[in-house]
């Protein structure tokens, strides 16, 4: 946490809030409880922006699936026997490599930014999910430049691929909504970002020092 006291605007809770769901389907099989909430969730059925059609359709698919039955799908794309049909990895989308120069950069700007990795953790710092967990404590606790920075340097080039990639998998059914959901919000993302460019110097490190819960890239 950084000393001053930050003020959050409504959108920025939503998008912390999106990227820790986002970060949650992403880095485990869904429980029951996630699923109920996501099917609770209340829509603006008026609208018809592609962010509301997505959580729409993420809200009927959170009613038709069971945890039990995402344990297999979940397993097919992010594991697999080897490994999934998709690696959901920063690396091998911007290298087509695992543990490649990307992660290397990543690591060194995750310490600047004061993050450790918990003892416990084994999927590389890369993972989508302890990207998006770490782009929902800046939003919420970093200074602007730092959450534009950590975007371009970590997710701008790839991301929108990664969700096509999920969406196109054979075992992906809820996924592909998830996806979905996924795409339309970092549309709505690369324009934040484009207003951020304007009011915000981009810098590549700063002296404010982000110390996250232990549990920030668990």
């Amino acid at each position: 946490m950084t000393e001053n006291t930050k003020q959050i605007s409504e959108n920025d809770l939503l998008r912390a809030d999106i990227y820790q769901l986002l970060a949650a389907l992403l880095r485990r099989t869904p429980s029951a409880e996630l699923l109920q909430f996501l099917h609770g969730l209340e829509v603006d059925n008026n609208d018809d922006s592609s962010m509301t059609r997505a959580w729409l359709s993420l809200k009927l698919a959170a009613e038709q699936f069971s945890a039990e039955q995402l344990e297999d799908e979940y397993f097919s794309l992010f594991i697999g026997v080897g490994s999934g049909e998709i690696l959901p990895y920063g690396s091998w989308f911007m290298t087509g490599s695992l543990m490649d120069k990307p992660l290397a950069l990543l690591r060194q700007d995750l310490v600047q930014l004061g993050f450790e990795r918990g003892d416990d953790v084994k999927e590389p710092e890369d993972h989508v999910a302890a990207l998006f967990e770490v782009m929902s404590v800046l939003i919420l606790e970093a200074p602007s430049h730092q959450q534009l920075a950590f975007y371009r340097r970590h997710l701008g080039s790839w991301i929108i691929r990664f969700w096509d990639s999920l969406s196109r998998c054979n075992s992906a059914a809820f996924y592909a909504v998830v996806a979905q959901l996924g795409r339309a919000f970092f549309e709505t993302e690369i324009v934040e970002f484009e207003r951020l460019v304007l009011s915000t110097p981009v810098v590549e490190s700063s002296d404010v020092q982000i110390q996250p819960k232990a549990n920030e890239l668990a």
